[in-house]
Formats: C-alpha cells, sequence, structure tokens
C-alpha cells in the first residue's frame, strides 16, 4: 500500500517576464524549458523533497507544490485568489531589470495584506516587522544572471544580496537555461533545499505559543494516494 505524502504550498511570485515559469520547470523536471509561455492565472508544478528531520537518521518525503503565479500588473486584483494557506514563498527578479527588484516589496505587501485579511487599493504596504512576526519562510531569486557583463556583475549581485536582505530571506542569483546552477551539491541546490526544510519544519514541525505542533494535529489526514502532474489554473477575467 503506497504511504500519503503530505504536501507544502510555495507561492512563486514576481514581475511578469522575469522568468518564474522557467524557473519552476527547472526546480522540478531539472531540466531547462525549452519554450515558455506568459501565465495568465496560475500554473502549479510539483517537486518531492526528502526532509531529515534535525538529530534523527530517519528521512520523509514532502510533496513541494510550487504556485506559479502570473505576474501581470493587468490582473493584480485577482492575485490573491491563489495565496490562500501558503507556506513560504519564493520571490523572483531578473538581475537585468531593477525596477523588478524593487516590486519585491509590492509582492510581499500583497501577500501580507492577504494574510491579515486586509483589503487595498493601489500599492500594499510591506512592513517588515509585520513580515518577521508572520515568519513565512521566503526565499530571493535573481534571474537571467547570463546577461548581466562581466564589468556590472558585482554591482548587480551586490544589489540583489540587498534586495534579500530587505525582505529578510536567503538568495540565489542564477541563469535558468543552465541545468547546472541548480545541479546537486552546488551552493544554489543546497540553498534551495535547506529552504524546501524551514517552510516543512513550519507547516509541520514548529510549536505555536501554546505548544501546540503546527498544523499536524488539525488537519485531516490524506486518506489516499494522489498521482502528482502538472496542473493549470485560470482566473476569470472581466
Amino acid at each position: 500500500m503506497a504511504v500519503p505524502v503530505e504536501k507544502v504550498k510555495v507561492l512563486v511570485l514576481g514581475d511578469s517576464g522575469v522568468g518564474k515559469s522557467s524557473l519552476v520547470h527547472l526546480i522540478c523536471q531539472g531540466e531547462a524549458m525549452g519554450n515558455s509561455a506568459w501565465t495568465i492565472g496560475c500554473n502549479v508544478d510539483v517537486k518531492l523533497h526528502d526532509y531529515r528531520e534535525e538529530g534523527t537518521p530517519h528521512e520523509k518525503t514532502f510533496c513541494v507544490e510550487l504556485w506559479d503565479v502570473g505576474g501581470s500588473i493587468n490582473h493584480s486584483l485577482s492575485h490573491s485568489v491563489f495565496f490562500n494557506s501558503a507556506h513560504g514563498l519564493v520571490l523572483v527578479h531578473d538581475l537585468t531589470n531593477r525596477k523588478s527588484q524593487e516590486n519585491l516589496r509590492r509582492w510581499l505587501g500583497e501577500v501580507l495584506s492577504r494574510d491579515a485579511g486586509k483589503k487595498y487599493s493601489g500599492e500594499p504596504d510591506y512592513d517588515e516587522e509585520v513580515f518577521s512576526e508572520n515568519q513565512l519562510p521566503a526565499l530571493v531569486i535573481g534571474t537571467k544572471m547570463d546577461r548581466i557583463p562581466d564589468s556590472n556583475l558585482e554591482e548587480v549581485l551586490s544589489r540583489s544580496s540587498s534586495v534579500a536582505g530587505q525582505c529578510r530571506a536567503d538568495f540565489i542569483n542564477l541563469d535558468c537555461m543552465q541545468n547546472k546552477h541548480l545541479a546537486a551539491g552546488t551552493t544554489n541546490a543546497v540553498k534551495l533545499s535547506r529552504f524546501f526544510d524551514k517552510v516543512i519544519e513550519r507547516r509541520y514541525y514548529t510549536q505555536d505559543s501554546r505548544g501546540r505542533l503546527g498544523s499536524q494535529e488539525r488537519r485531516r489526514p490524506p486518506s489516499m494516494t494522489r498521482t502528482f502532474s502538472p496542473t493549470f489554473v485560470q482566473e476569470k477575467i472581466d
């Protein structure tokens, strides 16, 4: 009898054209995507991640759902439809586009506003203290590293590190067209694995102020084993 796989939901957020779909494909399939199209609504892909609880030799496999939310500003009012019950955030920006870096604060603001049940008009506010209290694990990923001239590389990577610092997150810089950038054993792969560990720990192993474990004790156990395949979620646009 197959053992049910516990799951976590990770939002992949960032402006249109930064390479979110290519990144998700590289993470889940282990290879570069040939041709990508604009995401309307949300694409969901999955990756099985082996988690080892600290201090024990035991491993458990979890299903990490990566929700690639379309970045078009024209659909910004419908983004929050996909934010429910998220356990982690991957914030993606284009290393050659400073505006996409600056807009990560707006994306964080959208998530925090939705998590707090707030309604907003215009630009949502990102508050570092609120995000810290929320404790939602985050990872900042800069894409299109191959397009940075050598003369500007140090400056651009320093700026990327600063963006991650503002979001209180670790960071990765890569080229989504290069499989080697997330190859097993590389620094990038280790950082990504640690991020998934943090998401799983917060979801299933972290105690709250009353000493209760995450939400594992309060959720209904899965009754069947799921077959995982990429899913497309189409948003309704009036």
